[in-house]
């Protein structure tokens, strides 16, 4: 059995880590919030063993990928742009993509601005939605879930930082991850991540060990980089 290989690439202007194991045809993994690479653990593992090269990188601004400060960098152009890179440093015309949360967003317009590097699409959460030319965004999720939805609330510099500093990663990521909630959204004056209970056991699927991998990872990088995408969807 192969062994997950680690390194960063250079891709559109920004270094990217991937972590990648098996070989054959190609098939990318994308994460979605607040997760990295670590969290296609099991696919990875899995799909190497079937034949398969999969790779999944720390999409821009998590986990050991660098992490540019302004928003304006993390649109679905920059994010598409990196991926194009990464395809062609591996030297692989095409991949099956699979995308989780963001990851599939990601996937979507993928296939959409680049459907010659697209094998096939996996998407995972999130429909693909045309966005509006009447209306923006963020504007138009807040229309639906209110001015509470956590796309409202991570959409000021600093704000949402602040709020999840006052617990350490290991608790953000239990609430953010095992969260039962359908609609990420809290109370009116108050923070998701102070709404958000604190899980008093985990699932069968996850360890201790394993959202530590997370929260250790979060606590070097910061939430700034995953957050700079939702301030981004209105570009």
């Amino acid at each position: 059995m192969s062994e997950v290989n680690h390194q960063r690439i250079k891709t559109n202007g920004i270094w990217m880590h991937i972590a990648e194991q098996g070989k054959g045809p190609l098939v990318l993994l994308l994460h979605g919030f607040p997760e990295i690479w670590y969290a296609w653990r099991h696919q990875l593992n899995f799909l190497a063993n079937h034949g398969y090269h999969a790779v999944a990188p720390d999409l821009r601004g998590y986990g050991d990928s660098d992490s540019p400060l302004n928003p304006s960098s993390y649109t679905f152009s920059h994010i598409v742009g990196d991926l194009i890179g990464l395809l062609d440093h591996l030297g692989e015309p095409q991949a099956f993509v699979v995308g989780s949360d963001w990851g599939a967003q990601i996937g979507w317009h993928l296939s959409l601005f680049r459907p010659d590097r697209v094998k096939g699409f996996v998407a995972l959460s999130v429909p693909y939605y045309p966005r509006s030319p009447n209306i923006k965004t963020v504007e138009s999720i807040v229309q639906i879930f209110g001015e509470q939805v956590h796309v409202s609330q991570f959409q000021k510099a600093g704000r949402a930082e602040r709020a999840f500093a006052r617990y350490d990663c290991l608790t953000v990521m239990k609430k953010m991850l095992l969260t039962k909630a359908d609609i990420l959204t809290s109370p009116p004056g108050m923070e998701l991540i102070d709404y958000l209970p604190t899980p008093s056991y985990l699932p069968s699927w996850i360890t201790e060990e394993e959202l530590t991998v997370f929260a250790d990872k979060f606590q070097e990088s910061g939430f700034t980089g995953p957050l700079n995408y939702y301030r981004a969807m209105n570009l």
